[in-house]
């Protein structure tokens, strides 16, 4: 007889857009759980046309690209891409990364990444990179989507880094008035829901009268994929009932199993 899967019978709510959500929801189906789907975010390409062209115009000219984002990595490479046909053509770029999703996304360009710190925020990258001594007059270009923090830039500037920001992709929050999911989370509710971005978060507070459970629903507890993801849910009286001991979905996944696993 097979072993029971740890999440068999426990029903999850995944918060991530529609189009990042599929891997997480494998991952949970493959340990027993029934999946529900609430897409509180859309990421889209949004690329600013200026910035892009005097960014790669001078490409050769920067010390360091900073990555914040698996997304911003993804459409970043979309557009140079485009422009270029040969990889040399970032020149001796020294690439930098918050957390394990978006240094992967990197690693599939064949590029080395020589910053990543342990703790997955913006301020632990400012001051990894700060630690490197390399930022005296430094030229840094960060790769950002429109809801990025200013923390990271403020940081790298106070070191005396010269900082462009390129802006290229969008992370606007989905209406879950009508959404057939949405029903059924207000239906049946959950035993737990995952949080993997402060974005997510905030749309789950804003939308509260969409997500407003029945009487007899099943109330769940949240977990966090983070700091930067738990310090949102504080900021807005959401209860963390546990969190990923480093930010990544499998750790996300592993801390929810040591909360609800049978």
């Amino acid at each position: 007889m097979s072993e029971p899967k740890p999440l068999a019978g426990r029903r999850i709510a995944v918060t991530r857009a529609t189009e990042h959500a599929s891997d997480l929801s494998n991952k949970l189906t493959l340990l027993g759980a029934e999946v529900l789907e609430l897409p509180l975010i859309r990421v889209s390409k949004s690329v600013d046309l200026q910035g892009l062209a005097d960014v790669l115009t001078e490409l050769g000219g920067y010390d360091w690209i900073v990555f914040t984002s698996a997304n911003g990595v993804r459409y970043f490479f979309e557009e140079f891409h485009r422009v270029f046909d040969d990889i040399r053509s970032l020149g001796l770029l020294r690439f930098a990364a918050v957390g394990d999703a978006t240094a992967q996304e990197i690693a599939k360009h064949h590029l080395k990444i020589e910053c990543q710190p342990k703790v997955a925020t913006a301020e632990a990258l400012a001051d990894a990179l700060i630690e490197t001594g390399s930022l005296d007059s430094a030229k840094v270009v960060v790769i950002t989507g429109n809801l990025n923090r200013d923390v990271l830039v403020k940081k790298l500037e106070h070191a005396r880094a010269i900082v462009d920001c390129l802006k290229v992709y969008q992370t606007d929050k989905t209406d879950l008035t009508n959404d057939l999911a949405a029903a059924d989370f207000r239906e049946h509710g959950a035993d737990a829901v995952l949080f993997a971005s402060s974005s997510a978060v905030q749309s789950f507070t804003d939308q509260a009268a969409a997500l407003k459970l029945a009487p007899k629903a099943k109330k769940p507890i949240a977990g966090s994929i983070g700091p930067q993801t738990s310090e949102t849910m504080k900021k807005v009286g959401l209860p963390i009932a546990f969190e990923a001991k480093t930010p990544s979905l499998d750790h996300l996944v592993e801390a929810l199993i040591k909360k609800l696993g049978s």
